[in-house]
């Protein structure tokens, strides 16, 4: 078995037994991809079986060189998996980036939008067009339900349950949880699919898709992209923006309304805490609200 071998299997693993996404898999896999790359243009001829920690440190150092601190880690990190699943497959009997440490990188605070930041991208949308309800629509679906941009081109009609003031949403891992959407969202979502939508040749795969492309098929995380970077140019936006910065100002707004780090870890879909703990990064003034109206001894 050669190393395009081991990645299929491990590939497998990753999707079978982890149930992790088709984009998270392609993540771990590049990582694997570019060390392959490492070996054959140094002309190192060594499986996966025998690649030894010298070896991985110099590709580390290589790779150093190219990224910045905070890939690095994710390229260890990824690597690690690789060879720890080599063990738990008994491949082999030990992980050569066990004594390799990632680099100190602290953590990334999250870009927000303002709240008047979010209402001048929507009302920027050109809604002449059949494309515009649909993407202020989807912007209001983005920022009500904090949802990631995969969840969002995926979320179906069945999964809208209105009545309850509830979508149900697919996340990492085919992961299920139930997210509250508001009556603005809910009324831009209707327009959409009541007038938009409906007008439209679906494809017959894409039936139960609720945002649709003009083809009537599923949009493209790409696409989310693009319509998102365009209305930032259109109000002068001088900001770096994604449909992610959208989940994030949904985070932070929350907390900074009162909503407790809990509630909030829920509608994300955070497994741990310790992820969705990033959003405490708001301003020393709140904070200090919070101690004000809170603490017994204020």
């Amino acid at each position: 078995m050669n190393w395009n071998s081991y990645v299929k299997s491990y590939q497998s693993y990753l999707k079978i037994e982890r149930g992790l996404s088709k984009n998270t898999i392609e993540n771990y896999s590049f990582d694997i991809e570019r060390l392959c790359l490492f070996l054959s243009e140094n002309k190192i001829e060594v499986s996966p079986l025998k690649i030894e920690e010298e070896t991985i440190q110099q590709f580390i150092y290589a790779v150093s060189n190219e990224v910045n601190p905070r890939s690095q880690a994710r390229i260890i990190s990824g690597l690690k998996s690789f060879f720890g699943y080599l063990i738990f497959e008994d491949y082999r009997l030990d992980n050569p980036l066990q004594l390799i440490e990632s680099p100190i990188t602290g953590r990334k605070l999250p870009d927000t939008l303002s709240v008047d930041e979010i209402d001048a991208l929507i009302k920027a949308i050109d809604l002449s067009s059949n494309e515009g309800e649909r993407n202020r629509a989807m912007l209001e679906t983005l920022y009500g339900c904090g949802l990631r941009v995969s969840e969002l081109v995926s979320l179906k009609i069945s999964d809208l349950f209105f009545e309850e003031g509830f979508v149900k949403v697919t996340g990492k891992g085919n992961k299920q949880r139930f997210v509250p959407i508001g009556t603005l969202a809910q009324k831009y979502i209707h327009i959409y699919k009541d007038t938009i939508r409906i007008r439209l040749n679906v494809k017959k795969e894409h039936g139960d898709i609720l945002f649709l492309n003009r083809r009537g098929s599923q949009l493209t995380r790409a696409m989310i992209f693009t319509i998102i970077k365009d209305l930032a140019v259109k109000i002068d936006l001088h900001k770096k923006i994604s449909p992610h910065t959208f989940r994030h100002s949904f985070a932070t707004h929350l907390l900074e309304n009162g909503a407790d780090l809990r509630s909030i870890q829920l509608m994300l879909g955070h497994e741990s805490i310790t992820t969705t703990e990033i959003y405490l990064h708001l301003d020393r003034k709140f904070l200090t609200e919070v101690i004000n109206n809170f603490h017994p001894r204020k």
